[in-house]
């Protein structure tokens, strides 16, 4: 038997994307080809998808880790790397997504819909598409941003029209197999049903869903019982019907005390979606009154709960199926009252939100925890410290010129920073230093250098050739004696 699952937590992890690449175009009698490193491919993303077919979040209650693949790198020659393809995940209709402060983020209904659940990273810039008229061949590459990565609360909220509302072993069960084609588990202990059944219902030209679901006790609300697990697949649908046992031997309680216990529970729940329970349209159905003492109960608390409630009453049995037309019927009036209530869907419309004029894209703050630092936030800074390779000091002197365009040094000076204070960036700390103003001609130099960059430990290109010409050259004796001496 298959094993029914309504609330998991996945762990989604979208792919990173693909690193750009430097490369020069070399082919004979071409001397200055250019740079010809392509683009990364960008990284995929983990979709969550509803599909009619799929009615319990089982799949991930055994794999929760859903990754999704990197982009690939960039080739020289003008190769883009090739784009990941999105993992796409399917889920039940009904499902809404938390994220990990327990707030609702995603509510996905209907067939199709789609909520990226982890976005994939960017795939990073080749030397080409660098390139510019005072960087005509970049010696590097961007590098492609690593993809997001999300821990997210699934929880199933079934998508009924009528809701079966009673305590254990009330019949609802049995009333679901008396009115539709499903066949739940029937049984004359408590708590035989453990997870919610639906059924669909024809009445006349009306066609609705009934879901049955775990039985309510006093104190479900606080999470007794099943509690949460039963009162949470009611939030969606319009009607509530009461089933209500006539025929119970237990002390204390009666039908009316238990409509009165049922509606106590109800009002305690608050719906996470929004709405209360309590303005949903209600039925009650008091139940096994093929037996004679609960017939006999039936017609004495049928006027007492139809003047105190104001609701329409049924007496029914699921057992000689007497009174279930009338009851059908009448929950098909009120689904399709509900349904006509409805607002008329609109298609979804495209909201364009242009930046502010004074939106700079970033902030700058003292850091608490270095004296006299700073911390810049922002999603391009940040994104910008991701993508660079601070290995290669062209690259980071071409961060500097970004964010000297930015006016990131700029608000820095304005906040008093001093030259060697420690700034954050992301999850890079370093000391600043002014470069250039924005708009002044950068000082070119050999490729993946940086004139601006101090303390550079990297080997330049006429280094590397005065090296090899000093291996080459022949020496005299004098000179490698006194070469012998020097090492002595």
């Amino acid at each position: 038997m298959a094993k029914f699952v309504d609330r998991v937590v996945i762990h989604a992890t979208a792919g990173a994307g693909g690193n750009g690449c430097a490369s020069v175009h070399r082919e004979k009698f071409k001397p200055l080809g250019g740079p010809d490193g392509g683009n990364g491919g960008r990284g995929g993303s983990v979709v969550l998808v509803v599909d009619p077919g799929v009615h319990t979040l089982l799949d991930f209650h055994h794999r929760p880790h859903a990754r999704a693949r990197n982009g690939k790198q960039g080739q020289g020659g003008f190769k883009a790397g090739a784009n990941a393809d999105d993992l796409e995940l399917r889920v039940p209709d009904g499902t809404v997504v938390f994220d990990g402060r327990g707030e609702i983020i995603a509510d996905l209904v209907g067939a199709g819909t789609r909520f990226v659940a982890a976005e994939g990273g960017r795939g990073g810039l080749g030397n080409a598409a660098l390139a510019s008229a005072a960087r005509k061949a970049p010696g590097f590459a961007l590098l492609g941003e690593p993809g997001e990565s999300r821990d997210l609360v699934l929880e199933l909220r079934s998508m009924a029209d009528v809701g079966l509302v009673g305590f254990p072993s009330a019949g609802k069960s049995s009333l679901v197999a008396a009115l539709s084609a499903a066949r739940p588990k029937v049984a004359d202990y408590p708590f035989t049903t453990l997870v919610p059944q639906l059924g669909v219902v024809t009445a006349g030209e009306d066609v609705f869903t009934v879901a049955d679901v775990p039985g309510l006790i006093p104190g479900a609300s606080e999470g007794r019982g099943l509690g949460l697990d039963f009162l949470r697949h009611i939030e969606r649908c319009s009607v509530l019907v009461h089933v209500v046992d006539c025929a119970t031997y237990e002390p204390g309680r009666d039908p009316v005390s238990d409509v009165q216990a049922l509606e106590e529970e109800l009002a305690r729940y608050t719906p996470a979606l929004g709405g209360e329970l309590a303005d949903r349209p209600r039925l009650v159905a008091l139940n096994k009154v093929d037996v004679p003492d609960a017939a006999e109960m039936a017609e004495l608390v049928k006027a007492d709960l139809e003047g105190r409630y104001g609701w329409p009453v049924f007496a029914i049995s699921t057992a000689s199926r007497a009174g279930l037309r009338e009851l059908t019927f009448a929950m098909a009036e009120q689904v399709r009252a509900h349904r006509a209530a409805q607002p008329v869907a609109e298609p979804t419309r495209v909201v364009l939100r242009p930046q502010a004029v004074d939106d700079a894209g970033f902030t700058v703050e003292p850091d608490p925890e270095l004296p006299g630092g700073f911390i810049v936030r922002g999603a391009r800074p940040e994104r910008w410290i991701r993508q660079t390779a601070f290995d290669n000091d062209e690259a980071v002197g071409y961060l500097g010129d970004r964010l000297a365009r930015l006016g990131v040094e700029d608000a820095l000076a304005e906040a008093g920073a001093e030259p060697g204070c420690p700034v954050t960036i992301g999850d890079v700390t370093f000391d600043w230093e002014p470069s250039t103003p924005s708009g002044v001609a950068v000082m070119m130099s050999g490729r993946g250098t940086d004139a601006r960059v101090e303390r550079s430990t990297r080997v330049t290109a006429a280094q590397r050739k005065a090296a090899k010409a000093e291996r080459r050259r022949h020496h005299s004796d004098d000179e490698l004696w006194a070469a012998e001496d020097e090492d002595e």
